[in-house]
C-alpha cells in the first residue's frame, strides 16, 4: 500500500478526476457471461457456425491451451508477482501497472515515445482514488474495477479481476481478437460493436473457471507468439484442431494436391468440400461479400478491420531555444504541454500551431512573438534560424513540425507578460542535452532535436562533437554513475523492485 499512498501524495496540484473520460453504456455492461461455458442466444443475423456449441470442445480447447501455456509461457514480471504475492491488493496493483517504475513524471519519462501519453496520469488518479475513497482496497471484480477506477476499461478490468482475484471473466485484446476470429472464421469487421460483443461473449464462454487468469494470459500469449498477424506458426498451435480457418486451409491444400497428382479426375474443377456458414450472405459474422476468402492469405484472412481514416494534416512551428548555462554549457528550453489532449503532460520545445496557408515570413513572425516571452530580450527576426521540417504521424494526425533555432545572447529572464499572468504560464525548465534525452518528451520532439543536431554538426564540420553518442554529456564522457556500495546501477528498475515494500513495513 505504500506505493499507492506515494502515488496519491505525488498528485498535489492535479485536478482530481480530470480526464477520467466518458464510458459508454456498452462498455459499462457486465463482462461476465451469465452461464459459464455457455453463449448467449445467437441473433438472427449471426450463425452458430461461428460459436463453440459443444461443451466437450470447450473443455478440450481449455485443456490443450493451458498445457501449452504451462510449458511455453514467457517469463514476465507481473506473472512472477501474481504467482508469489499473497497480498491481493499488491497483485491487483501490479496488474494495473505492468512495467511501471514510479509516478507520473518518472512514468512519462520511462514511457516517452511508446504512445502511452495519458496512462501515467490515469494510473496516478486510480491510486489516489483507491487511497482516498476506497480505504486502500483495490476493487475485486471486473465490474467494480471498471466502474470505480478512472482509466480502467473493460480489458484492463477483466485482466486484473481474473489474474489477481481469480474471477472467471474473459478478456479481449488485439491478440485475443486474432485468435478468436481465426478459430471461428469471424471475418466481419472486428471493431464493429456487434462483432466486438460476440467476441466478448466467446471469451467469457471459453475462460477456464478453475484457472481464469492463466487461461486469459494463455490466449494473449498464443496471439503474441504463435497466432501472429503475419506468418502464423499454425503447426505449433496447441488448438489448431479447433481452428476453422486452419481446417479450410488444409482442405484447400489437400484439394490442390489431388489436382496436381491427377487424382481428382472429373471433379477437379469443383471446389473442395469445405464446411461453410449455413447463413453465408446474411450472417453478420462472415467475411463480407465484397472481400471474400483469399487463398493466398490462408488463416491471415482473419481478422478483418474497416479501413482506417486518413490522418488529418497539421503544421506546427517549433523553436529550439538555446542559452549558455551557469557553467557555460548549452541549455535548452522545454515547456510542458497541457494535462489533457494530445501528448498530455509531456515536454516539448516552445511550439505554435500554424493556420493554413501561412507563408514562411508569417510563420517566423508568429513564432517569434510566441518565443519572445521566453527570451526576455528583444529578438531580431534574423536571429531566428530555419532548420528544416520534421514529419510525424500520430494515430489520427499527420503532423509537420517547421523547426527553427534561436541562440540567446544572455541569460533570459521571465518576461513581464508571464509575471502578470502566473496562473496561465505553462511549466518550463532549461535542460542540458543529456537531460533532454531523459525527459518525458515525445518521439516527435526527439526527431526535432535530431534535425537541429544534424545541422549543428554540418555547421561545425565532422569534428569530435558530431560523433558523440546522442544524449551524452561531454563533461561526463566515459563515466558512469556508481552506487555507494561500488556496484553499477540497473538500467531500469524492475517491477519487483518497484512493488517491494519499504523496510520496516
Amino acid at each position: 500500500m505504500s506505493k499507492l499512498r506515494a502515488a496519491a501524495r505525488s498528485g498535489r496540484g492535479l485536478q482530481q478526476g480530470a480526464g477520467e473520460g466518458r464510458k459508454s453504456p456498452r462498455r459499462c455492461r457486465k463482462n461476465v457471461s451469465s452461464h459459464k461455458g455457455m453463449l448467449p442466444p445467437v441473433s438472427a443475423q449471426q450463425s452458430a457456425y461461428h460459436l463453440f456449441s459443444h461443451p466437450a470442445e470447450i473443455e478440450a480447447f481449455r485443456k490443450n491451451l493451458l498445457a501449452w501455456y504451462d510449458k511455453c509461457k514467457r517469463d514476465l514480471p507481473w506473472r512472477k508477482l501474481a504467482a508469489s504475492e499473497s497480498d491481493a491488493n499488491r497483485r491487483a496493483y501490479a496488474g494495473l501497472t505492468p512495467g511501471c517504475v514510479s509516478w507520473e513524471q518518472e512514468v512519462n519519462e520511462l514511457w516517452a515515445g511508446l504512445g502511452y501519453y495519458s496512462r501515467g496520469k490515469r494510473l496516478q488518479e486510480a491510486a489516489q482514488k483507491v487511497v482516498s475513497e476506497l480505504a486502500g482496497q483495490m476493487p475485486a471484480t471486473a465490474e467494480e474495477l471498471q466502474r470505480l477506477l478512472p482509466g480502467v476499461g473493460r480489458y484492463t478490468a477483466g485482466a486484473i479481476a481474473s489474474i489477481s482475484y481469480g474471477q472467471a471473466t474473459g478478456v479481449v485484446d488485439g491478440n485475443v481478437i486474432r485468435v478468436l476470429c481465426r478459430v471461428r472464421c469471424i471475418g466481419a469487421d472486428s471493431s464493429s460493436p456487434a462483432v466486438a460483443d460476440r467476441l466478448w461473449d466467446l471469451a467469457n464462454a471459453l475462460v477456464d473457471p478453475a484457472r481464469p487468469g492463466d487461461f486469459n494470459q494463455a490466449m494473449m500469449e498464443l496471439g503474441a507468439t504463435v497466432c501472429t498477424p503475419r506468418a502464423p506458426l499454425c503447426m505449433e498451435c496447441p488448438v489448431k484442431q479447433h481452428c476453422k480457418a486452419r481446417c479450410r486451409v488444409e482442405k484447400e491444400l489437400e484439394f490442390a494436391s489431388r489436382r496436381l497428382l491427377g487424382k481428382a479426375a472429373s471433379s477437379c474443377s469443383q471446389a473442395p468440400d469445405i464446411e461453410e456458414c449455413a447463413a453465408t450472405g446474411s450472417c453478420s459474422l462472415c467475411l463480407p461479400a465484397s472481400e471474400p476468402w483469399d487463398s493466398s492469405l490462408g488463416v491471415a484472412n482473419f481478422p478483418r478491420r474497416a479501413a482506417k481514416k486518413q490522418p488529418r494534416a497539421e503544421r506546427t512551428a517549433t523553436c529550439v531555444l538555446e542559452r549558455r548555462g551557469p557553467r557555460g554549457q548549452p541549455e535548452y528550453l522545454i515547456v510542458q504541454r497541457p494535462s489533457s489532449g494530445l501528448l498530455a503532460g509531456l515536454w516539448e520545445f516552445p511550439s505554435l500551431a500554424l493556420g493554413p496557408g501561412l507563408k514562411e515570413k508569417q510563420q517566423r513572425e508568429a513564432l517569434l512573438a510566441h518565443v519572445q516571452a521566453w527570451a526576455g530580450e528583444a529578438v531580431a527576426r534574423g536571429r531566428l534560424r530555419h532548420v528544416g521540417e520534421v514529419s510525424h504521424v500520430f494515430s489520427h494526425i499527420h503532423q509537420t513540425y517547421v523547426v527553427y533555432s534561436l541562440l540567446l545572447g544572455r541569460d533570459p529572464e521571465m518576461a513581464s507578460g508571464w509575471r502578470d499572468e502566473m496562473l496561465e504560464r505553462p511549466a518550463f525548465r532549461w535542460v542540458t542535452q543529456a537531460e533532454f534525452q531523459k525527459s518525458a518528451v515525445s518521439t516527435a520532439m526527439k526527431k526535432v532535436w535530431k534535425v537541429c543536431e544534424r545541422q549543428n554538426c554540418e555547421g561545425r564540420g565532422s569534428g569530435q562533437g558530431c560523433k558523440r553518442k546522442r544524449g551524452a554529456d561531454p563533461s561526463r564522457a566515459g563515466q558512469r554513475k556508481v552506487e555507494a556500495d561500488g556496484s553499477l546501477p540497473p538500467r531500469q528498475l524492475s517491477l519487483d523492485a518497484f512493488l517491494k515494500a519499504p523496510a520496516g513495513e
